[in-house]
Formats: structure tokens, C-alpha cells, sequence
């Protein structure tokens, strides 16, 4: 509906039928949210030519004039409803992001929603009565308190005056700029946190950020701004550029460059993925394929094989984030290859390609190098249902469990090291039979077959268990293999 009022704007504006469209969204939407996106664009008749993170199209509209030289640009975008903060360089025309972070449920929105609850309270406390159950009671309300935060931005209070609020009560008050900050402090100090890890993803430091760039309504409030510079040490954001119609121009300009306009044809823009997205490999392991903060578009490969003796099918679960253990992570979806030719656990090549089109949308193909049989997933909408709050809690949880994860990646990291160690020397065993006596094939053999059928009962051992058995195995079947090759 958003989308075919626009084109319907558009139109009644330029007086003529509008076909093509660059859409900003935020820089943290995931897989499902640019799909849920285009497939919107598409509904509205509308070829989407790309989809743009919203801070990169404001960086494009701040830079334009800046083509000469190179500079780093911070662009903090707080919106309505999210907020993103973009960490770019711009040199000689080449706008390259570095790194990205964000909260897709953060904005004037939650601003306006503290404010709401504290004036529901004060007005039960004064009149004994609730609306909290009665939607036009709140939509006034809403409306009255949007207002006042806006003026609260450039005034120290605003008056709030609903005639007739609910059971024929009226309602007066007054939001005083202390107020309101003192009410949304704790949201207000989010918006630190992205700063931190941008600077800490892009490897650049506060002081050589030479630029600011104060993007979306919500920036407008003092306090957001003294947070700002105080994080900054004092530096001042840049003052040049519209917030509301930032991120409206740079994608427009963006729209210049992919119809080939001379005036944008030096202009290259290379944006980046803002999470990680990998498979689930044995033990649960997040098997990174693209690392966030990848530029995009991309691909890249990595090779994967099977786990059991004679296995013709492999599942590959794909999934999105930080976490060392992919059931810490966003789901995304998963496919199934079949056709893979019977061999014993580990044999097959299997190369797994995950590439990344220019609007961050996600395509995964698998294939046997032995057969050439290849399955693979476009990740859809309807298979990724992510919650906008879950991508940050992701990261952060990350950074909390960061420990904890550790020693449990490095317990199934040995527990799988045994199993492919015991399937290595019954493999290498069977290969040399015919050279290796009776006595000791068998010896070598039942305790290699002992130890993965151990494995089999004891998922969750400790580390330290999976590596003692490791050394007992080694320490039983090296000197067995050692002599062997001594006397060939």
C-alpha cells in the first residue's frame, strides 16, 4: 500500500506512468524482510531495481558533492520505527561500506509509546479511570504525544490539551524536555551500542571518523545528539544534509546510476551483508560460508561431505548469525541432495555456494563433484519469519555467551576429531588388508568399529573425555600402522 501511494505520487508529480523503483530499507532487515520488500514492489507494479540499506543511500546523498579524496562517514539513521548506524569510506567516488549494525525496533515509535504509558498512569491516578483498553482513546492520545515530543525537540515543554479524552473526562498535562528524556534514557542509550561494534567491525577508530552524518526524524532530539557527540568526544555531526529526505535522495541518485545517467557514471557503490550465514555441519557446528560485513553482491564456496558409510542423501540447514552453535541462530531454511554415490564417511566432496544478488537476497546450491548431481534453496519469506528485535539479541548474545560458547564449540570439535579419526583408520585398515596380518587387522579394526559405536552412546561427553579416548585409540592403532609402512 506504502509502495503504490509513492507510485501514484510519483506519477501525479512528473505526469507521466513510473515502471522502476530503487526501495530503501533498513541496513539490518534480513533475507525475509528485502524479499517480503521486492515481492511488495512487485505487487504495486513496480520493477524494483535494487533494494539499498537506508544509511548507504544517505551516505550517497551526503558524499556526492565529496567525491575528491577519501574520508570515513558515520551514518546514524533513527527513524521511526528503526535504527541503523553505517560506518563508510568514501574515496574518489567509490562509496565502500565498512560495517554495519542496528536494531530494526528501535525508534520514535517506542519514544512516543513510554510517553503514552506515562500519561495512561497519570491519568488514572487522577480520574480512577483506565484507557488502556480503548483503541480511540489511545489514538488521540498518540497523536497528541507525537506532537509534543516534536516540540520538545526545539522547546523545553509542551502542552498536551484532549477535550473529552474518555468517560467525558478532559485531559491536560504538560511534557517538559527533562521529562520525556528521563522517561526514554534506556532507549536513548541503546543506540550506543551499534556505534561501538561498527567501530569495532571496521577496525577504525573515534578519531578518525571524519564525518557524522545525522540521518531520520528522530535525530532531531537533543539529547540523541549530546549522546552523540559525547560518544565522538566532543565532535559536532555534520549539519549539510536534510535527515528527512536523505535517504529518499541518495536512492534516487542510486536509480541515476543503474539507468546509466552520465552525471552519476563515475559513481560505484558496494555495500555489505550484516550477518553471517553458514551451514550446520556435524554437531550442530555454524559452518560460516559469508562472513558478515561481506561486501555484496558475492559468493563463495566451501566443501562439506558426509558423515555415515555409504550415505546417498546430505541435509544442509542454512542459517544466519553469530553464534558458534547454529541452534543459537536464525534458521533460514534447508534443502536436500540426492544422488550422492555410495562411499564410505568423509569421501564424497560436496561443494556448498552461497551467493548474494545486490539486494542482499540469499541463494544456496549444493553440488557432488563425483556426480555433478546439484540441489539448492532460494530462502523465501514464508521460511524466514525472524522477529525484527531477534537479529540484535543475536549479536549481543554473542558477545555474553562468547566463553560459554567457546568450550562448547571446542567439546564437539573433539568429539568430532575422534570420529573422524576412528573412520580414517577403518578406512586405511580395509585399504590395506591384504598387507597387514590377520591378527592385527582385526585388532585395528574392532577398535576403530568399538570407538565410533562409543561415540554413538555419548553425544555429550566432556572435551577432555573425547580427547583422553582420542590419544588411548591413537596410542593402540599408530604403532600397529607405523611398523607396517616401516617394513614396506
Amino acid at each position: 500500500m506504502v509502495l503504490m501511494k509513492m507510485k501514484e505520487t510519483a506519477e501525479s508529480y512528473l505526469g507521466k506512468k513510473v515502471t522502476h523503483a530503487v526501495v530503501t530499507v533498513p541496513a539490518y532487515f534480513n533475507d525475509a524482510q528485502r524479499r517480503a520488500t521486492k515481492d511488495a514492489g512487485i505487487i504495486a507494479g513496480l520493477t524494483v531495481m535494487r533494494i539499498i540499506n537506508e544509511p548507504t543511500a544517505a551516505a550517497i546523498a551526503y558524499g556526492l558533492d565529496k567525491q575528491k579524496g577519501m574520508k570515513n562517514i558515520l551514518i546514524f539513521d533513527l527513524g521511526g520505527g528503526t535504527f541503523d548506524v553505517s560506518l563508510m569510506t568514501i574515496n574518489n567516488g567509490i562509496f565502500k561500506v565498512r560495517a554495519i549494525d542496528g536494531n530494526t525496533h528501535l525508534g520514535g515509535e517506542d519514544f512516543d509509546h513510554r510517553v503514552m504509558d506515562h500519561f495512561i498512569k497519570r491519568f488514572k491516578t487522577k480520574t480512577g479511570q483506565d484507557i488502556g483498553n480503548d483503541n480511540r482513546a489511545k489514538q488521540r492520545l498518540r497523536q497528541e504525544v507525537e506532537k509534543a515530543k516534536r516540540v520538545v525537540s526545539y522547546q523545553l515543554q509542551a502542552r498536551i490539551e484532549i477535550d473529552s479524552l474518555y468517560g467525558g473526562r478532559d485531559f491536560s498535562e504538560t511534557l517538559t524536555r527533562a521529562k520525556f528524556e528521563d522517561l526514554n534514557m534506556d532507549l536513548f542509550r541503546l543506540t550506543l551500542q551499534p556505534l561501538e561494534q561498527v567501530l569495532k567491525d571496521s577496525g577504525i577508530a573515534k578519531e578518525d571518523i571524519d564525518e557524522i552524518v545525522l540521518v531520520g526524524g528522530s535525530t532531531r532530539i537533543p539529547k540523541i545528539q549530546q549522546l552523540v557527540r559525547d560518544f565522538f568526544n566532543g565532535k559536532e555531526p555534520s549539519k549539510g544534509i536534510n535527515p528527512d529526505e536523505a535517504v529518499a535522495y541518495g536512492a534516487a541518485v542510486q536509480g541515476g546510476i543503474l539507468s546509466g545517467e552520465d552525471e552519476f557514471a563515475l559513481l560505484v557503490v558496494q555495500d555489505v551483508t550484516p550477518l553471517t550465514l553458514g551451514i550446520s555441519s556435524l554437531g550442530d557446528i555454524m559452518t560460516p560460508v559469508i562472513k558478515r560485513n561481506t561486501e555484496i553482491p558475492c559468493k563463495n564456496t566451501s566443501r562439506f561431505t558426509t558423515v555415515h558409510d555409504d550415505q546417498t542423501e546430505v541435509l544442509f540447514p542454512v542459517f544466519e548469525g553469530e553464534r558458534p552453535i547454529t541452534r543459537d541462530n536464525h534458521y533460514l531454511g534447508n534443502f536436500l541432495l540426492t544422488g550422492v554415490p555410495p562411499a564410505p564417511a568423509r569421501v564424497p566432496n560436496i561443494d556448498v555456494s552461497f551467493e548474494i544478488d545486490a539486494d542482499g537476497i540469499l541463494k544456496v546450491e549444493a553440488v557432488d563433484k563425483a556426480s555433478g548431481n546439484k540441489a539448492g534453496i532460494t530462502i523465501t519469506s514464508e521460511q524466514s519469519s525472524l522477529d525484527v528485535n531477534e537479529i540484535q539479541r543475536m549479536i549481543n548474545d554473542a558477545e555474553r555467551f562468547a566463553e560459554e560458547d567457546q568450550k562448547e564449540k571446542q567439546r564437539v570439535l573433539a568429539r568430532n576429531e575422534l570420529e573422524k579419526f576412528a573412520y580414517t583408520i577403518k578406512i586405511q585398515i580395509e585399504e590395506e588388508r591384504s598387507s597387514v596380518s590377520k591378527s592385527n587387522h582385526g585388532k585395528i579394526s574392532k577398535a576403530a568399529a568399538a570407538e565410533l559405536e562409543w561415540i554413538l552412546d555419548h553425544p555429550t561427553e566432556e572435551r577432555q573425555m573425547y580427547e583422553k579416548r582420542h590419544l588411548q585409540l591413537e596410542s593402540l592403532v599408530l604403532p600397529v600402522l607405523n611398523m607396517f609402512r616401516s617394513e614396506l
